[in-house]
């Protein structure tokens, strides 16, 4: 006859494994997601610069149309000020 006795420290590991896991998917999520924030500012700013200096070149309405939906400038006066502002 075999006699065992069942000790806590099992659940304990699972427990506190299941606890690790949780933590290190949440923190990845965080990390994630800041990094995609940061890289979404980024690139706007970087196609911010890039139609401003193709509006200085070639004056075409879609540049202005896509430099008012980034900088939120209404008149062609203020984008262009938008853009002196860009390059100091």
């Amino acid at each position: 006859m075999r006699f065992e006795v069942k000790t806590d420290n099992e659940d304990f590991y699972k427990k506190s494994y299941f606890v690790f896991l949780t933590t290190l998917f949440i923190s990845a999520i965080i990390i994630i997601s800041n990094i995609s924030i940061k890289l979404g500012n980024i690139s706007k700013h970087f196609e911010i610069n890039y139609l401003c200096r193709i509006l200085i070149i070639d004056k075409s309405p879609s540049s202005f149309k896509k430099l008012s939906k980034l900088s939120n400038q209404t008149s062609k006066q203020k984008i262009w000020d938008f853009c002196k502002e860009t390059f100091k």
